[in-house]
């Protein structure tokens, strides 16, 4: 498979605040991928970066062979590019049939839009049952749905998915990262991953990235990944019998 996205020595800042420090990373054309990192360790300042809403420091992003470091977000979303931000965003004065439109605003094939919106309440029938609803009054699992959903109109070939499990239910959860892996296996879109849910986010993807402050420290395939005695202990909770009583911030990482 060939490289969708690479990262080259990506730098990236808050003011002062350096957030990501010579990230590199790669996302193979048709694969899952994923971020994993506790809060603050800088997964959603990769996002940000890569969709321009950050401009890095140094450092370069390509995607689909392209330079688009510091590239205008829109003009990237028009390259296949779309980004499902942290806390959903919806527009909420505007309805659910209305927010899913205004993913598709860079498109002028409307019986592709129309087909693909037919598609999205295949994948969400709730979106199709509240379409003439005001997006804001949606809970917060639905406007998880519809913020994928108003990506996915954009007919993507790469799509962010930034924390999606954040604030739902562990069922909704369930729920959410199901569609997400039916995405890319019926539709072939790439996606990258960030998640705090380390073992939805491995089971659900192909490739894995560690991030501990703003550094990449472990990489491998997922089904590798869930085996490492570190990512057991630190991301899934689990421990050697005999280490039940070691505290878990005495215990250093084999990374560092």
């Amino acid at each position: 498979m060939t490289d969708m996205l690479q990262l080259l020595n990506v730098e990236s800042s808050y003011g002062p605040i350096r957030a990501i420090r010579g990230v590199s990373l790669k996302v193979r054309q048709g694969e899952i991928a994923t971020v994993l990192g506790s809060n603050g360790a800088g997964k959603t300042t990769i996002l940000k970066t890569i969709s321009g809403i950050i401009d890095p420091l140094k450092g370069s992003v390509e995607f689909k062979g392209t330079n688009i470091t510091a590239k205008d977000p829109a003009a990237i979303v028009q390259m296949g590019l779309t980004h499902v931000p942290e806390g959903r965003e919806v527009f909420p004065l505007l309805s659910v049939h209305d927010n899913l439109l205004m993913g598709a605003y860079t498109r002028h094939d409307k019986d592709g839009v129309a087909r693909d919106m037919e598609t999205v309440f295949g994948y969400f029938p709730i979106l199709r049952e509240r379409a003439a609803q005001e997006a804001g009054l949606l809970s917060g699992g639905q406007q998880q749905m519809l913020a994928i959903s108003r990506a996915l109109m954009a007919a993507p070939e790469l799509m962010l998915l930034d924390e999606p499990s954040l604030g739902l239910s562990p069922k909704l959860t369930k729920e959410i990262f199901e569609i997400v892996v039916r995405i890319n296996r019926e539709r072939g879109t790439t996606i990258l991953l960030v998640e705090q849910n380390a073992n939805m986010a491995l089971n659900a993807a192909d490739y894995g990235y560690v991030l501990e402050n703003g550094r990449i420290v472990m990489e491998d395939a997922c089904d590798k990944l869930r085996e490492k005695d570190d990512i057991k202990e630190f991301y899934l909770g689990m421990k050697e019998a005999g280490m039940r009583s070691e505290r878990r911030w005495k215990k250093k990482k084999t990374w560092r």
